[in-house]
């Protein structure tokens, strides 16, 4: 069965309400990235690091899967999917997605802040200072920050190297290591990408650039793909 793999970015969480991970000013809501999105950042300041993202997940979670999201769930009905996603939110999964490897970690859920490998769902919205894990640690985000290792690279590597069709969506492929990931992919598969600056992008293989947002521009391939 064709395999189509989907690489989407903040992009297609963006037109959910959701705010890409940086601005024009390099703040990501308001605070700078070095002190809210990075191992030293927890070390110095834990109680402002939980609080920042206690708020980023209740947006997550008042915000709802958009059409791009729900065309890509909807594309399952006839392909073998895989989504691979440097997004930290749940909405591929509550658009109905099955498969979803989450490169960046998933802000629904909480780890051990000295152990990555336990992991826990989080009841209501919030991580609370002195909430532990079985090992006695705090329990913090469970979210890759800079400077950490990506631990789901390696499959995603995998995942890419099978694809048959290959769509990426609201990304500009500039964050590496994941940006990395279309270079895993056979150069026998179709690719797509899907971006307003689609256009813009340098890529050095033959490539469908649809120039739209993703809520029109991932249901236009989706309809190509199941025709």
């Amino acid at each position: 069965m064709e395999h189509v793999v989907v690489f989407t970015g903040a992009g297609i969480s963006a037109e959910s309400g959701l705010k890409t991970f940086r601005g024009e000013d390099g703040l990501w809501e308001g605070y700078r990235v070095e002190d809210v999105a990075t191992p030293q950042a927890w070390k110095q300041n834990p109680e402002l690091v939980q609080a920042f993202y206690n708020m980023r997940r209740k947006s997550v979670l008042a915000a709802k899967p958009n059409a791009a999201h729900l065309a890509l769930a909807a594309l399952e009905n006839k392909k073998k999917v895989t989504i691979v996603t440097q997004n930290i939110d749940d909405l591929h999964e509550r658009a109905g997605s099955t498969n979803v490897l989450h490169l960046h970690g998933l802000i629904t859920k909480s780890q051990s802040s000295i152990d990555p490998r336990l992991t826990y769902p989080i009841v209501g919205s919030e991580i609370t200072m002195g909430e532990h894990c079985e090992l006695g640690s705090q329990l913090r985000p469970h979210v890759v920050w800079f400077g950490e290792p990506v631990p789901a690279m390696e499959l995603a590597i995998r995942v890419c190297r099978q694809a048959s069709v290959f769509l990426v969506v609201g990304t500009s492929l500039q964050v590496y290591p994941a940006a990395g990931l279309l270079n895993e992919v056979p150069m026998d598969a179709d690719v797509y990408i899907v971006d307003p600056h689609a256009s813009e992008l340098q890529i050095q293989r033959p490539v469908t650039r649809i120039a739209r947002k993703a809520t029109t521009g991932v249901p236009h391939v989706v309809d190509q793909l199941m025709a």
